[in-house]
């Protein structure tokens, strides 16, 4: 039988690599603990990867570890699409079966996986491009999350130098989220072929930095171990001479000592290493170097059904004819009667000896057969493998109608970026071909066209912008303006996401363009209207979209009314109006529910955690949003929608007091990779942190990487958001002249809305910087604080939180101190009983400075809010007040002997502090609570500063005497 054969030149003995098996075996301890681990193995072609890593799982497997793998795949330049993470399920379904698989994830879930497999049914028919992959990407990670559950996995993933787009960012994504599951990821790749322009080289700079990410490099094998090689494979002691002829010329590279041993008994060695490798080739019958050609053109792995079918032999010739390699191991017997080539090398170097017209030959034939029979290949592998062998062929007509072909499949697969790929190679065999447009169906105008949307669903902005740009080039507005309208509508995109100058009047061009009320029409205006509401042109944006909400309906579009609904919403919510904000929410959601739209449904819902913020019910604003982002995973739309829902539950955390929540909640919503815009909201809500704990560097840093994409299109909400970190910072610095100049360039009457946490929120802020700068500017400081107080009054405050703000404004600083301890905003109780201290010290009246700071002063311990802590105590220090009823000198307030109790530590410090007290480390505590270590050791640090301890000891000691945990 052929798999009974055995290669006569692989050494029996592995030898060396134990540093590397164990730093494998380390990353397998540290998954076990369910702190998933990833290791990137790098190393030349031939340098044993394959070897290490199979030895490895061998181990592991026997240890209890549940081994899945899989391989990226080299066709030409466009790879194959999820190559490796279908070759993984395919095995977990021949394992397990596609119903048990599919039972692990939620329901109707699998339905994404059929994109990849046949096994799993029908694949759904939602095909949002801007959701879809994101969600093929969720189910693949509840996948292994789930298989997890019941014991460790190791998922092998070899030559990632070859993987496609779409399997290098599902990798990163892996990477980044897998990082409570016992989950270990090993990937291979030759660090040889790593060119400074290799896609591959940006990802792992990328997971380099990722937390738990390892990276070794495998070396060389030295003299000795190349020595314990050689033996292994001859079975007796090589001589000193011997070895030190192949250590030279191998230069310690396992593959090349095995090709050298096949040399002739005087190891006469070849002067190349192609020659070398290809040598053991040559030494094999005539017949066997001919299907060895035809089995190179077909790639590193081929069927027999396949092999037979282009070679034209029976089956009993093909086998005849292999048998020598096999028992040479220049080819290998795999599952489901497939030869590979021992190494990619081998297989490189042989087809490397293809003539000119061989090359064309076999790939021509490779394409015919497959053509002819398609489960000649792996399901869902024909369409792409057809394409690379026409073109490999050198045929321009086929090889323009197949790679046509491979980009419609490619879409279904949610492979956009592989689909850009083949539609770029129909667009440069166009010319090539004088009839293209009669043999693929479409004119030249319609592949720009779908190459623009693939570009926009892959985030590849630049090329879209060309495709879009060239696609218009070609069409008459005149004679087809609904076309033109939908690219215009689509160039207007890209420059939103490029954060580029242009979008609105792009839009505007594009309805203008459409001036009939159709669908057409209702679908600019859509876009249009939502571009408008947030740019604060609530009037124009709310007729707009009522008009494309008639069209919708009448139409019976249910979810582009649901859409246009949501935009009416957002419309309500920028002018303050919270109350009709929840109400077209929840029409639209109904609508969502009925149509089974879960985007609809999480537009609406993260629009309502949002009204609940801004009208005061940050707590029930915190409970819906997590309901939010349990349906985003449950819908598979965690990395786009789950990802804004999580950064509304981080603002309401933050208005909360809850600050090392809401940091930690933007953080873990980071590491999805959301969508631009939502990173920088993301980042913003970091830098609202630091702006109530002085942490100036982060403030910076925020600003270094928002601020520098803001145009003058900007929406109001990223204008205003960064305007308050700006002028936040400015006032840390203790630069309230630079505070007042930035202050002073707002525009406060057109960009400046009702919306509390928008508008009101940023003239508060304004008025504190005026308050600041009188000392510096008085005239124009109260200048802008009538400006201030006047645009005040043209807003609405039907709200508790706009009333609030509202009083602030005013100056009635008791009051809204009231005011926000009703709403429990914590910060801006304390903030507004610093002012009413103040004015109580202008006013005489020393007891009332010391009643409020004596409340306002544990508020802002608590939060670690330093500057304002500093702010109240120097107060305290210039007006005589203690902070502590029983300290003599307010200096000795909180230091001293006569400090009050240690301030209540929040939820999360408490079950910190728990753990400590057990004497767990911050490793230890971050696997059982489920968040980095990194976040366990700022807890720690917190904890250690509110209860004045200087070592974990003292913690425990001072948790126990004060009876702060169980």
């Amino acid at each position: 039988m052929l798999d009974d054969m055995m290669g006569r030149a692989v050494s029996p003995v592995f030898v060396g690599r134990e540093a590397e098996l164990a730093g494998l075996g380390e990353a397998f301890e540290q998954a076990r603990k369910k702190a998933a681990a990833a290791v990137l193995l790098g190393g030349e072609a031939g340098v044993g990867k394959t070897r290490l890593i199979n030895c490895f799982a061998e181990r592991a497997a026997a240890d209890g570890a549940h081994v899945l793998a899989g391989g990226c795949v080299e066709l030409s330049a466009e790879g194959l699409a999820y190559a490796p993470f279908t070759a993984a399920i395919r095995q977990l379904v021949r394992e397990q079966g596609a119903e048990e698989v599919a039972a692990l994830l939620p329901e109707g879930a699998a339905r994404d996986l059929a994109r990849l497999l046949p096994e799993f049914g029908e694949p759904s028919g939602d095909v949002e491009s801007e959701t879809a992959r994101a969600r093929l990407f969720e189910q693949i990670l509840t996948l292994l999350e789930r298989l997890a559950e019941r014991r460790p996995v190791i998922l092998l993933i070899e030559d990632i130098h070859w993987a496609d787009r779409s399997s290098r960012d599902l990798i990163a994504f892996l990477s980044r989220n897998l990082r409570t599951a016992p989950v270990l990821m090993v990937l291979t790749y030759r660090s040889d072929d790593l060119h400074r322009q290799h896609p591959l080289r940006p990802v792992l700079a990328e997971l380099g930095r990722v937390e738990g990410v390892l990276r070794f490099e495998l070396p060389r094998l030295t003299r000795d171990e190349v020595a314990a090689q050689m033996a292994g494979i001859l079975g007796t002691t090589p001589e000193f001479a011997q070895v030190g002829r192949v250590y030279q010329r191998s230069e310690g590279i396992p593959l090349f000592v095995e090709a050298l041993l096949e040399c002739d008994g005087d190891c006469r060695f070849p002067d190349s290493l192609h020659d070398l490798i290809i040598g053991s080739v040559e030494q094999l019958p005539d017949e066997t170097q001919r299907v060895l050609r035809i089995a190179a053109a077909g790639g590193i792995r081929v069927s027999h059904a396949l092999l037979a079918a282009v070679s034209g032999l029976s089956d009993v010739e093909v086998e005849d004819a292999l048998r020598p390699a096999i028992a040479a191991n220049v080819v290998q017997v795999a599952d489901g009667r497939a030869y590979v080539f021992r190494h990619a090398l081998i297989r490189e170097a042989v087809h490397d000896e293809l003539l000119p017209g061989e090359h064309v030959r076999l790939h021509a034939r490779f394409a015919e057969e497959i053509e002819k029979n398609r489960r000649l290949v792996p399901p869902g592998r024909a369409a792409i493998e057809i394409a690379h062998h026409w073109y490999a062929a050198r045929d321009d007509l086929w090889a323009l109608v197949s790679a046509w072909d491979a980009a419609l499949k490619a879409a279904k697969t949610f492979a956009y970026n592989e689909k850009v790929q083949l539609l770029e190679r129909v667009l440069s065999l166009w010319s090539k071909v004088p009839d293209a447009a009669d043999r693929i169906g479409v004119d030249h105008t319609t592949v720009l066209e779908e190459a623009s949307k693939a570009a926009h669903a892959c985030g590849e902005i630049d090329r879209g912008m060309k495709f879009v740009k060239a696609a218009l080039s070609e069409l008459d507005e005149e004679a087809d303006p609904e076309r033109v309208a939908e690219l215009v509508v689509r160039l207007s995109q890209f420059k939103i996401s490029k954060r580029k100058p242009g979008a609105l009047e792009d839009l505007r061009h594009a309805e203008r363009l459409v001036p009939l009320p159709g669908l057409a029409r209702a679908n600019v205006l859509a876009r249009l209207s939502s571009y408008l509401m947030f740019q604060g042109e609530v009037t124009e944006g709310t007729a707009l979209a009522e008009e494309a909400l008639e069209i919708a309906r009448a139409h019976r579009q249910g979810d582009l009314e649901a859409d246009l609904l949501l935009t009416l919403g957002v419309g309500h919510s920028v002018a303050g109006q919270m109350e009709l904000t929840v109400e077209l929410n929840e029409t639209a959601r109904a609508i969502g529910e009925r149509i089974g739209s879960g985007h609809v449904i999480l537009r609406a819902l993260a629009n309502n955690v949002d009204a609940l913020y801004n009208m005061g019910d940050a707590a029930r604003a915190v409970e819906l949003a997590l309901e939010g982002e349990r349906l985003a995973r449950k819908y598979g739309r965690y990395r786009v929608q789950g990802t804004f829902i999580a950064n509304n539950r981080a603002e309401a955390l933050e208005c909360l007091g809850r600050l090392d929540e809401a940091a930690e909640a933007a953080e873990q919503a980071l590491t999805m990779d959301p969508t631009l815009r939502t990173r920088h909201h993301l980042r913003r809500i970091r830098g609202d942190v630091a702006a109530i704990r002085g942490e100036t560097e982060v403030i910076r840093s925020v600003l270094a990487e928002v601020d520098g994409f803001t145009v003058e299109e900007e929406f109001t909400q990223e204008l205003t958001a960064n305007a308050r970190l700006k002028l936040s910072l400015h006032l840390l610095e203790g630069d309230p002249a630079a505070a007042l100049e930035a202050a002073e360039k707002l525009q406060l009457d057109t960009r400046i809305l009702s919306k509390p946490l928008l508008g009101w929120r940023i003239l508060v802020l304004i008025a504190w910087v005026c308050d600041a700068a009188q000392s510096v500017a008085p005239g124009r400081a109260a200048a802008l604080r009538r400006r201030t107080e006047e645009a005040g009054a043209m807003m609405t405050a039907d709200t508790p939180v706009a009333e609030a703000y509202r009083l602030c404004l005013a100056r009635d600083h008791d009051a809204a101190a009231l005011a926000w301890e009703r709403l429990d905003r914590p910060f801006m109780r304390a903030k507004s009983l610093l002012h009413a201290g103040r004015a109580a010290a202008e006013a005489g009246d020393r007891e009332g400075v010391a009643v409020r700071l004596r409340t306002a002063h544990p508020i802002a311990v608590a939060m670690r809010a330093r500057p304002l802590i500093t702010e109240i105590e120097a107060l305290a220090r210039r007006t005589g007040v203690a902070l502590s009823r029983d300290a003599e000198d307010p200096r000795e307030g909180v230091a001293g002997d006569d400090a009050p109790a240690a301030p209540p530590l929040t939820p999360r410090e408490q079950e910190v502090l728990r753990l400590v007290a057990l004497g767990r480390s911050n490793r230890d505590i971050a696997v059982e609570l489920f968040i980095s270590a990194k976040t366990v050791s700022v807890h720690v640090s917190n904890i250690l500063g509110k209860l004045g301890a200087s070592t974990r000891g003292e913690a425990a000691a001072a948790a126990h005497r004060l009876a702060l945990i169980d």
